[in-house]
């Protein structure tokens, strides 16, 4: 919903969502609560995004009284088979045509200082608004038929979403630290919606950065990575060094920060750096793994920077040990031990081959070995160096551009003339063996080798008949015979 709209409704003096609520979900819900004489409401981000014209896969409903037997005659009507229901919370959830349906009774909540899962009781739908993170998501609609669709929006919500701000319903620095979590939910709205995060807010969350220890990092990552799916991550994680938020948890990023220099020669600040780069490279894909690729690219600079009287700064290797802290990494921050982390670890690790080709002269040798190490990961890899190209320099930059699309053209005609990516040798150890009446033993390794290395220099091409032609050559230097 444009500013202008929402502008006018914020000047309406009451508003009524009813036309925008057509799905079943509340059709059947008002149907009940009528009939019961209940009152429920559909409150929190399904609101909050139904104003801003967002899509929406999840609809939280809540019932003054018990939600429980609400939810399940609302499945039986819709036909939903499986309800899942958490007595303790007072909470049922299934799912209809693919949207996430929340029912729960209105409650109010209390917390002990070690503890973000509150202590929860029964409560009015005030009770219920308190609680909510921010007074965007506080908004919400009656679903009675006396009064369907009508806001109630005790807290401004509305002009919060008009100013394009994040505010707490009550004061932030108890909010903050009733649920810490919230805090990361905060800068993680402020990326996505491009919103101000109000100053007394900001400040709260400063202070209670410690608190964020509690939180399981399974949850702190869930935020983390929705921050790094936003369209300029970079907002978040500037909030999140600023807040010390980011220093509870990813202290390798905190090392990235930071200029030094020594004899009047200074390296870049890799921090900057690295989020230009994942900024980047937000433009060109929604792939989740690639944007972490990115943020862990230089992650091993600051272990390996040295000073040279010649050569200035220098981060030797930096690409090699970053690839091996990737799995503790992703350890340490529950992120998955799978593909997922293999893939990261190969680009962080060949992140430097394609820039080294487009300082250089682009040999089809040089290519051939590319193209064998990264396989059909080869595009992402090309994806993140071309992030990769930033400097002030913007003459220096475009050279680099212009650069890279030589390499890229190389890549293309050398993958189509040999055929390179996911190599399997064209000959195998058992047809070695067979051939020369051998059993296992270093030779056999040998003559693998040296045919894949003749297909990458060049010397041969990548097909059974020249493999094979070379193999009896090279057994026979080795004094091997049929």
């Amino acid at each position: 919903m444009c500013k202008s709209l929402i502008h006018y409704l914020c000047g309406a003096m009451s508003l009524n969502f009813s036309k925008h609520l057509t799905h079943p979900v509340f059709k059947v819900i008002s149907e009940l609560v009528t009939e019961k004489d209940l009152e429920a409401f559909v409150i929190g981000g399904y609101v909050r995004d139904l104003i801003l014209e967002r899509a929406s896969n999840d609809i939280d409903i809540v019932v003054v009284g018990s939600g429980l037997e609400l939810a399940k005659e609302c499945a039986t009507k819709l036909r939903v088979k499986k309800v899942s229901v958490f007595k303790s919370f007072g909470t049922a959830h299934f799912v209809y045509k693919d949207i996430n349906v929340e029912i729960v009774g209105a409650r109010k909540e209390s917390y002990r200082s070690d503890s973000r899962k509150p202590i929860v009781e029964d409560g009015t739908l005030k009770n219920d608004q308190d609680r909510r993170d921010f007074t965007i998501n506080s908004l919400a609609l009656s679903l009675h038929k006396d009064d369907y669709g009508e806001l109630i929006d005790p807290f401004g919500g509305m002009t919060d979403l008009e100013n394009g701000v994040l505010r707490t319903p009550l004061e932030p620095k108890q909010t903050y630290s009733d649920d810490p979590l919230r805090m990361m939910r905060a800068i993680r709205f402020a990326a996505q919606l491009d919103f101000n995060i109000e100053y007394e807010s900001l400040e709260a969350i400063g202070k209670n950065a410690a608190r964020l220890d509690i939180v399981s990092m399974e949850r702190i990552m869930e935020e983390f990575n929705k921050i790094i799916m936003s369209n300029t991550p970079s907002r978040g994680l500037y909030l999140l060094y600023s807040t010390k938020l980011l220093h509870r948890f990813f202290p390798e990023m905190i090392e990235l920060y930071g200029v030094e220099t020594q004899n009047g020669k200074s390296h870049k600040d890799n921090f900057h750096h690295t989020l230009k780069v994942l900024d980047n490279i937000c433009q060109t894909t929604d792939n989740l793994w690639l944007r972490w690729a990115a943020i862990l690219h230089d992650i091993a600079k600051p272990a390996t920077k040295r000073f040279d009287d010649l050569a200035g700064w220098t981060f030797h290797g930096h690409e090699d040990l970053g690839s091996r802290m990737v799995p503790k990494i992703f350890k340490r921050l529950r992120l998955p031990l799978d593909a997922k982390m293999n893939y990261v670890k190969k680009l962080v690790r060949l992140h430097l081959r394609p820039i080294a080709l487009i300082k250089g002269f682009v040999t089809d040798s040089a290519v051939r070995r590319l193209l064998l190490e990264a396989g059909d990961d080869i595009e992402d890899l090309m994806l993140l160096c071309n992030a990769d190209i930033t400097s002030k320099n913007e003459t220096k930059v475009k050279q680099y551009k212009k650069n890279f699309l030589v390499v890229k053209e190389k890549l293309l005609m050398v993958e189509e003339k040999d055929r390179l990516r996911n190599f399997q040798p064209p000959v195998s150890g058992q047809e070695i063996m067979d051939t020369f009446g051998i059993g296992p033993s270093q030779e056999i390794g040998d003559i693998k080798s040296k045919i894949k290395e003749a297909i990458l220099e060049g010397e041969i091409q990548n097909n059974r008949e020249e493999a094979i032609s070379y193999m009896l050559k090279i057994a026979k230097k080795m004094g091997l015979k049929q």
